[in-house]
């Protein structure tokens, strides 16, 4: 892995990115995509198979049936291991889920490839990677991903690239009350989250609920996309799916997953939690912190606009003084970096905002900016794409933002991000 780079070498990269930027001529929309079960499949064929991270050592396998069968993980050498879980159905009008199936299997060795059959189906095998529980640590991140070519694109991209865990920013599948989506959107995603964990977070797509018909909000995802939310010491379990969160890389790094659509006001379940998970970095010590959230608390394109204003006023403070080292957004379907920011203006002990909202969702580009451009956002622009967040040791992380750009996944934004930690000017507040 390169070092972070001279001065000399990060201005080459900025002209280069610069350049990289005014040449890009953006290419017109793509059509919705609905992937249909397999014509192969019978009632019992698992689909739909994501996984998630438990703990540091265990993973979550999550699958779907059409009939109900075990809900049973064969897996490692020959199929040698085996867990069992549970499985589970929900309504939402006239629709009833197939069978959910929920297993947590460990404990599993880090950096390791193991493969697994479910359900005791032979007809369809899988392999998962565990993510290394030491730096360097990959991430892939993509926000408000969606069900068009463009995704495709994006999954595309992702499938090529070398990463541990992604992380997704909330707006997943578009389904919008249509639960037939949902079935989908599965399909669409499960070559990758069958094979790297996925760890995800809710957006205003997810919430799903019609006053009077259908009022309970978040089922389908809370049913569909379970994180561990209350798979560590009960003592740390924010009792919500809509709020998380977890550490990789032997603590190295704790990534904090806020539910920007749960109550966060004081006295909140939310609030709450998070005061007390932030509490405890003073006794782990992680050499890094990320959060995501949804709606961005900076944001200087049109659409969207303040909307995440309560939220930050709500939560921003708490971040800052825990020293969180970078906030992901999605939402506004863009992209954009700012500088290290609190309450507005720039400082050097605030936390990077990057707006990751570009996944590849049917409702499009928001294309219109702020004139002129804030001074503390660094990098903007309306186009399809992920990003990457390589934590190469205690000190340093890449970021890259790379566009889809006609079917290539183009380097257009790159930045070198040095700890909070690290910065003896930026202790964390007890």
């Amino acid at each position: 892995m390169a070092s972070p780079p001279s001065a000399l070498r990060a201005a080459a990269l900025a002209c280069s990115l610069l350049a990289c930027a005014l040449a890009y001529s953006r290419p017109p929309p793509r059509g919705a995509l609905f992937v249909p079960l397999a014509d192969d499949a019978d009632n019992v064929t698992p689909q739909q198979v994501h996984v998630s991270l438990v703990g540091e050592d265990r993973v979550r396998i999550t699958w779907i049936t059409e009939d109900n069968g075990p809900s049973v993980v064969e897996y490692g050498s020959q199929y040698s291991l085996n867990a069992t879980g549970s499985s589970d159905t929900y309504s939402y009008l006239l629709y009833r889920s197939g069978h959910i199936h929920d297993v947590v299997t460990g404990p599993l060795s880090p950096s390791t490839v193991y493969d697994y059959r479910l359900g005791m189906n032979s007809a369809r095998n899988f392999s998962l990677k565990t993510p290394p529980n030491s730096l360097p640590f990959k991430f892939a991140v993509v926000g408000d991903l969606g069900q068009t070519e463009w995704t495709g694109s994006t999954l595309d991209h992702l499938a090529a690239a070398d990463y541990d865990v992604l992380l997704l920013p909330g707006d997943l599948s578009y389904a919008d009350m249509d639960q037939s989506l949902w079935d989908s959107f599965g399909r669409l995603v499960e070559p990758l989250a069958s094979a790297r964990p996925w760890m995800v977070t809710q957006g205003n797509h997810e919430i799903e609920s019609i006053p009077l018909l259908h009022p309970k909000k978040f089922v389908a995802y809370n049913a569909r996309w379970r994180m561990p939310y209350d798979a560590a010491d009960p003592a740390t379990s924010s009792g919500s799916n809509l709020f998380y969160s977890f550490d990789v890389a032997g603590g190295a790094i704790h990534v904090i997953m806020l539910g920007s659509y749960a109550d966060f006001d004081t006295g909140s379940p939310q609030l709450s939690w998070l005061a007390a998970d932030l509490a405890r970095l003073e006794q782990r010590r992680p050499q890094w912190v990320v959060a995501l959230i949804h709606p961005p608390w900076y944001n200087s394109n049109d659409a969207h606009r303040d909307e995440g204003e309560e939220m930050r006023q709500a939560l921003e403070a708490m971040l800052y003084e825990a020293r969180v080292d970078v906030v992901f957004a999605g939402h506004v379907h863009a992209y954009e970096r700012f500088k290290r920011v609190f309450n507005g203006s720039s400082d050097s002990c605030g936390p990077v905002h990057i707006t990751i909202g570009d996944g590849g969702n049917r409702e499009g580009l928001a294309t219109q900016y702020q004139d002129p451009q804030p001074a503390i956002s660094l990098f903007r622009e309306a186009s399809f794409g992920h990003g990457r967040f390589e934590v190469v040791n205690a000190t340093h992380a890449l970021w890259s933002w790379h566009r889809n750009d006609d079917g290539a996944a183009v380097t257009a934004d790159q930045v070198w991000i040095t700890s909070l930690a690290s910065d003896p000017a930026c202790p964390r507040k007890r």
